[in-house]
């Protein structure tokens, strides 16, 4: 059986890592970042925080010397890369989440919590008695599709999509471009993205859950049934 090209567009270091534990899954894996991801500039606001909520390793990656003051804090981390990042960093992790922030959001117990996030973020629904102050510490940048992928991505290949920023510029690179979407296969790590990514893809589908592993469990399957 000859399996169709997975194509890899989150930024780096997660590009690589994405496209390492493709490939032990014997797939034809190629890495092509659409970001590049940049510290913003961010101060650490003022006041008392239960804790440290932490959506992105990037935080810990991006987030400059400011981290220092909020070392005391710590860290309810979104999944288990986030909360390697964070103890890399120096910060104590106290719980690691599985499936996005917002279902550990509605099991904190009542009091303040800082969300560090990049700029393009889900925007979470606290219960009553949970106010989260959020300080934005590092932005995805886009760049356009080099002319390279422009050419893998005439023939028919499956995506995947691991941000709501990802899908709706893969989607506009590809209009820009002329790229034919009916020949594209899109896995989405989660409901959001696949409805920033539009209609008109040859297929799309969403992961069981927001794992990596799963997305690229779907990416496995949709490369052999495509």
């Amino acid at each position: 059986m000859k399996l169709l090209p997975l194509i890899v567009i989150r930024p780096e270091p997660g590009n690589a890592a994405t496209i390492a534990a493709a490939r032990e899954r014997g797939l034809h894996a190629i890495g092509y970042p659409l970001f590049r991801i940049e510290p913003t500039r961010w101060s650490v606001a003022e006041g008392r925080f239960e804790a440290i909520l932490a959506g992105s390793a990037n935080i810990f990656r991006h987030g400059g010397p400011q981290l220092d003051a909020l070392k005391h804090l710590p860290v309810i981390a979104v999944g288990e890369a986030t909360a390697s990042a964070a103890r890399a960093a120096g910060f104590t992790v106290v719980r690691t989440g599985e499936g996005g922030l917002q279902p550990v959001v509605e099991t904190l117990a009542p009091g303040t919590y800082l969300r560090l996030a990049g700029e393009d973020r889900v925007t979470l629904a606290p219960p009553p008695g949970v106010r989260i102050e959020t300080a934005v510490v590092y932005a995805a940048r886009p760049v356009p599709l080099p002319d390279e992928l422009v050419a893998v991505l005439a023939r028919p290949a499956v995506v995947l999509l691991h941000s709501g920023a990802a899908a709706k510029h893969f989607r506009q690179q590809c209009e820009r471009t002329g790229i034919t979407r009916e020949s594209l296969y899109l896995a989405c790590l989660a409901p959001r993205i696949a409805a920033l990514a539009g209609d008109g893809w040859g297929d799309l589908r969403i992961a069981d859950s927001r794992t990596d592993s799963d997305l690229l469990e779907l990416g496995r399957r949709m490369c052999q049934t495509m």
